[in-house]
């Protein structure tokens, strides 16, 4: 089966679109390795820029022993359309207290059940992206944004 011929798009398009799929996605999808299986799940974002996410978890949680094993993730944005943002990288712990101050202003629940900043269960994560791809509603082909 030959593979669909998608028109090119300019890639400050392509990331105008990208970002617009990421905003549009409450619940994106992040794909870990458990051992040799795969695993995914929904996450909530706590923020992105420039295709590096953010995402608050907890020590407890089993993606903390996948990703301190394996470090190698997609994330999978969809919006309302079905337009498609996939977020390949690495993730990492986040100690820089700035930056966990920062997740923990912006989730309001996050006080309420773990009652202070330095509750050894609140982690940060972050995926600097290796490669971003944007499919338009199942076009079946993807377009390379540009990570700046």
């Amino acid at each position: 089966m030959a593979k669909p011929t998608v028109p090119p798009l300019p890639p400050e398009d392509l990331v105008k679109l990208a970002r617009g799929v990421i905003e549009g996605d409450r619940f994106p999808f992040l794909a870990s390795i458990d051992g040799d299986e795969p695993r995914v799940r929904p996450v909530t974002i706590s923020w992105e820029e420039n295709f590096t996410t953010y995402f608050v978890s907890l020590r407890r949680f089993h993606k903390t022993v996948e990703l301190e094993a394996n470090p190698n993730v997609e994330l999978c944005f969809m919006d309302g359309k079905h337009d498609q943002v996939r977020i390949a990288g690495k993730a990492e712990q986040v100690t820089d207290r700035e930056l966990l101050q920062r997740a923990w202003d912006r989730d309001p629940l996050l006080p309420k059940y773990l009652r202070t900043l330095d509750n050894p269960e609140f982690m940060l994560w972050r995926v600097r992206p290796t490669r971003v791809r944007y499919m338009k509603e199942w076009e079946l082909a993807y377009h390379e944004v540009p990570i700046a």
